[in-house]
């Protein structure tokens, strides 16, 4: 089975050297503007907390982002699938598990990427470093380098020091295996269990298993050599003998005869269709070697129906992911401030991980796998984009931390945390995982208008690469082929349906329809035919209007106003017809809709209230509860203006209308947005910040929009087209790859239609 998400290296090296080099940047979390603020940051304000650290090292916590840094170290010897490439070379993958941690956790991580494969220079590298950091995460050390290190460095630093390679897995790995144990209704104490891999990853699942309540005499580990065994010499280290096992057998095949479990985290193809057919009733397989497991779950079920699979492929079953535990293992040991992470902190997250994956699964979640999620044979571990994970895992960490005597300030109020914790994430990309989920179910054909310019065609490539359903490009197969060899994407010229009105059975079938709408306003049929195979806004159009595709994306080469005009030839896309535009705008964590930004040039009170309408439906269809805020300069009537009076006509309408969301106005954008300026009027109708913003006209919204864009650096979404019959999105000139990538999923998802 192929991934779902296949990039192209061109792709990838695009990805991380545009818009700027690298995968992320530092920003100031205080004011940094005046002579005052530089006073307070530097000299000579800095002196103050710098004196109350000298007195109290605990305070660190407080007056620093010690308590919210962590450091991810490597020397490279141990990269991915890739090998010992060197300490330079390890900088991407860092810079990546640096963002994981800010993306899942919102922890602050600095990749540190160190020269040299001596264990003496790293321990003492990193010992030094301790007093920046308030917890170190090991990655990439080849074994059993990566034992030495880690185990020296805890002994010396009063921080947690965490080799994920090695301890990620194991949390994964124990937490999927007490739910498949559940399922198979065995006991670990009872169990055989062989390991095949004794490398980091695959020694730590073996102990992180053994004090959950594995026996050691029902326990094989295995590596390229067969069975450690007691007695063996070849091969052998002080790591693999602490596993030896007392057995006859010496091969993996001797060894997975009656095994109950199998680990794998080896090599792809290590274990036969025949091991499997000699293992114990419902057996559980873990074959969890990347990028191609040990058995596929097809080969692994073709012999055994009762097998239980899990990969640490994203496109089967039962991923094993160290995502779902290193960030929230982190977000809960920091939050105590603790001195290490132990084994009683790891098992808890496990055991949380395996209560998560019993529990019902939000219907966003199973979404984006497409395919209903529910505890059992192929649902034993959550997803990583469960949104629950932040506010499940952290507090039963920090909870074990506790109660182990290694957190220096202990949580008083676990529900307060839990609170704080589920506040504290970023929406975006949650957002956009939701968006991107639903697309996905739906499998749209997707119509890309403008198959002449290489964005809209990486996003085409993108769309179908990523599983999202069949990308139809109108174009010339020659230029488009063309244009696609010259991005890099010689390849997916076979992957691309490209139409136009050369290679089409529909012409005609179109331009009697075309006909039909414009004979009486001005058109002959040479101008119908004109615009319908000549013009490509028009013929994709077509295309939607006669269901030859689900969706249409267009407007990354004109401008809006004038392909809506064409597009009007074949839809009914006005605002007398009902058509709205809404733009979603995020930024550190808020999100709000501005409406309308594409359709209405002057609305009066009535066309006001169907914006409101139709961005409160657009908030509902991202999973979020709308507030409604009618924006003018003057609040509640004052000052006082004809030009504002609309703006208080408004929620008249959505009084007669009986609508079922929050909405109050007029009132200016600070009133609607703090909740301090709210509070001067107790009689506002919001019972929070508005997040659907209703301007009094197009100019106002493309201003506010653009603002925000460029001052702010605000992520923006839209305008997305709703009041259509049939879904279609428009970008803007100014599109980026992933902003046309957007718009064809929102229209893929039916958002607005």
């Amino acid at each position: 089975m192929a991934p779902k998400n296949r990039v192209t290296p061109e792709e990838a090296l695009a990805y991380h050297l545009n818009p700027t080099p690298g995968k992320y940047e530092i920003n100031a979390s205080k004011p940094m503007a005046t002579q005052r603020d530089l006073s307070l940051a530097y000299s000579p304000g800095v002196a103050v907390p710098v004196e109350a650290i000298a007195a109290d090292p605990g305070t660190a916590y407080d007056y620093t982002v010690k308590g919210n840094m962590v450091a991810v170290v490597s020397n490279g010897t141990a990269i991915l699938g890739l090998g010992n490439l060197g300490a330079l070379a390890s900088k991407p993958v860092m810079e990546g598990k640096a963002v994981l941690f800010k993306r899942f956790a919102d922890v602050n991580a600095i990749d540190i990427e160190l020269d040299t494969e001596d264990p003496d220079e790293i321990i003492q590298a990193v010992k030094l470093m301790g007093p920046t950091f308030g917890g170190i995460n090991l990655e990439d050390i080849k074994a059993p380098e990566c034992f030495i290190i880690e185990s020296r460095l805890k002994e010396i630093m009063d921080i947690p020091v965490f080799h994920d390679d090695q301890h990620g897995t194991a949390v994964i790995c124990a937490a999927g295996l007490i739910n498949a144990l559940e399922i198979s209704g065995k006991d670990l104490a009872d169990c055989k269990i062989v390991l095949n891999g004794a490398g980091a990853a695959g020694i730590a699942c073996l102990e992180l298993i053994k004090a959950m309540g594995a026996k050691h005499d029902n326990c094989i580990m295995c590596d390229t050599k067969g069975v450690i065994w007691q007695g063996r010499t070849e091969g052998m280290n002080q790591w693999k003998s602490a596993h030896a096992a007392r057995t006859e057998a010496r091969t993996l095949e001797d060894a997975m005869k009656g095994a109950d479990v199998f680990l794998g985290v080896s090599a792809k193809g290590a274990v036969t269709p025949e091991m499997v057919a000699s293992m114990a009733p419902n057996p559980v397989i873990f074959a969890m070697a990347n990028p191609d497991p040990e058995i596929t779950p097809e080969e692994a079920h073709a012999v055994r129906e009762d097998a239980i699979v899990a990969t640490g492929r994203s496109d089967y079953p039962n991923q094993v992911n160290n995502v779902l535990g290193f960030p929230y293992l982190f977000r809960g040991a920091l939050d105590i401030h603790a001195r290490a992470i132990n084994d009683e902190m790891k098992i808890a997250c496990a055991e949380a991980l395996a209560k998560l994956a019993r529990q019902p699964v939000p219907e966003e979640v199973a979404m984006a796998y497409g395919r209903k999620l529910t505890f059992g044979r192929d649902y034993i571990i959550p997803t990583p984009f469960d949104p629950r994970l932040i506010h499940v895992i952290p507090p039963a960490v920090a909870k074990a931390g506790m109660d182990t005597g290694v957190a220096r300030r202990p949580i008083i109020d676990m529900e307060a945390y839990e609170l704080n914790l589920k506040t504290r994430m970023d929406p975006t990309a949650s957002i956009l995982q939701g968006i991107h989920a639903r697309a996905r179910q739906a499998q749209a054909r997707m119509i890309f208008a403008e198959g002449d310019d290489p964005r809209v065609l990486h996003a085409a490539v993108a769309y179908q690469r990523a599983g999202l359903g069949k990308a139809l490009v109108v174009g010339r197969e020659a230029d488009v082929k063309e244009k696609l060899t010259a991005e890099g994407l010689a390849d997916a010229v076979s992957e691309l349906e490209v139409v136009n009105a050369a290679n089409t059975t529909h012409l005609s079938t179109y331009k009697d329809f075309l006909y039909e709408r414009l004979q009486r306003k001005g058109f002959d049929r040479h101008d119908v035919h004109r615009l319908a195979a000549r013009d490509r806004h028009v013929f994709s159009a077509l295309m939607l209007a006669h269901g030859h595709g689900d969706g249409l994306v267009t407007g990354a080469t004109r401008k809006s106003a004038h392909v809506l005009g064409l597009i009007n030839h074949a839809f009914d896309v006005r605002a007398e017809d009902g058509a709205v535009g809404i733009t979603a705008v995020l930024h550190r964590g808020r999100i709000v809709f501005i409406g309308d930004t594409l359709v209405h040039e002057w609305p009066d009170e009535n066309d006001l209230a169907d914006i409101a309408e139709r961005g409160a439906a657009v908030a509902r269809g991202l999973g979020i509860e709308p507030r409604v805020a009618f924006l003018s300069f003057s609040t509640f009537g004052y000052p006082v203006s004809e030009r504002a009076t609309k703006m208080h006509q408004a929620p008249k309408v959505l009084d007669a209308r009986g609508v079922d969301f929050e909405y109050e106005g007029e009132m200016t954008v600070d009133v609607a947005l703090n909740m301090e300026q709210m509070a001067h009027y107790p009689f506002c109708r919001l019972s929070g910040p508005a997040n659907v913003l209703v301007v009094p006209a197009r100019h106002s919204a493309s201003i506010s929009v653009k603002l925000l864009q460029e001052m702010a650096g605000a992520t923006v979404i839209g305008p997305i087209l709703t009041g259509v019959d049939k879904p279609i999105q428009m970008c803007s000139m100014g599109s980026t790859v992933n902003d046309i990538l957007n718009m064809a999923v929102i229209a893929a998802c039916g958002l607005g239609h």
